[in-house]
């Protein structure tokens, strides 16, 4: 693991010196964390989802985030064919296919996102499931299984498209198809606060911009994961607010070194 703990390092290193643009369709309820946290971890965000707008202004983006989160009517309408010349001009992006299942709108639309070959999926067991074809619904944005219980399915859905697979939970699976790290990181309370998964899926982004997508996944990963350990045992209010400090203040070394692989 000593290689990769040097590459995670690197990359967390290259992001923060790129500050790359990110354009993030993500859902209302989370683009300030999502925003705030960007800017925190080093990146530069752009959160614009409209048809008539986010198709022109990805094309000055460094990476791409889809995320299905409160998927708005706007959302529906530009998710597609921003992706379509995302994936066209080669630009790396990530599909974070929040609480598709049961969902009769979003479902399908991630579906028709993830034949356009994105470069990353990062979604918890349940989404990963059904994306993959099989698996029931989780509860909302909430899984009903555990990583491990996805990782076949991950590994098939990585290998058919091409991506890294990214599956969210107490211990995080990254896949490519080929090789595969469990990520033990990360404090209990990241899952009390709204949109830290969607955080993930952009800082994810931000590190496809410098860094091939496995390793994007994994330093995403743990950036996220070790800065919120470092915040220390606060209720979720609080947590919130130290999160963005420890984004800001944690190191590469420190991430390279502290996160948990295995």
């Amino acid at each position: 693991m000593s290689d990769l703990r040097a590459e995670v390092t690197a990359a967390v290193a290259a992001m923060r010196a790129a500050s790359p643009l990110v354009h993030g369709a993500t859902g209302s309820v989370t683009r300030a964390i999502v925003a705030d946290g960007l800017l925190a971890a080093g990146a530069r965000p752009m959160l614009t989802e409209t048809v008539d707008e986010a198709p022109t202004l990805v094309t000055v983006a460094d990476a791409f985030l889809a995320n299905l989160g409160s998927l708005s009517s706007d959302g529906r309408a530009g998710l597609f064919p921003t992706a379509e010349v995302a994936a066209e001009r080669g630009t790396p992006w990530v599909l974070d296919p929040t609480a598709i299942g049961l969902a009769p709108v979003r479902t399908p639309l991630a579906h028709e996102l993830l034949a356009l070959g994105p470069s990353i999926v990062r979604g918890n067991a349940s989404e990963v499931l059904v994306l993959a074809g099989g698996g029931q619904p989780g509860r909302g944005a909430d899984s009903t299984v555990a990583p491990d219980a996805a990782a076949e399915a991950a590994h098939s859905l990585a290998a058919a498209h091409g991506c890294v697979v990214a599956v969210s939970g107490a211990v995080d699976l990254v896949t490519d198809g080929r090789q595969s790290v469990r990520i033990a990181s990360g404090a209990p309370v990241l899952t009390r606060v709204t949109g830290t998964g969607c955080l993930l899926g952009a800082l994810s982004a931000a590190h496809a911009a410098v860094a091939a997508p496995f390793v994007a996944a994994v330093a995403a990963t743990a950036l996220l994961t070790v800065a919120s350990e470092r915040v220390g045992g606060l209720g979720p209010g609080s947590f919130r607010v130290g999160l963005l400090d420890a984004l800001d203040a944690v190191t590469p070394t420190e991430v390279g070194s502290g996160v948990r692989l295995t």
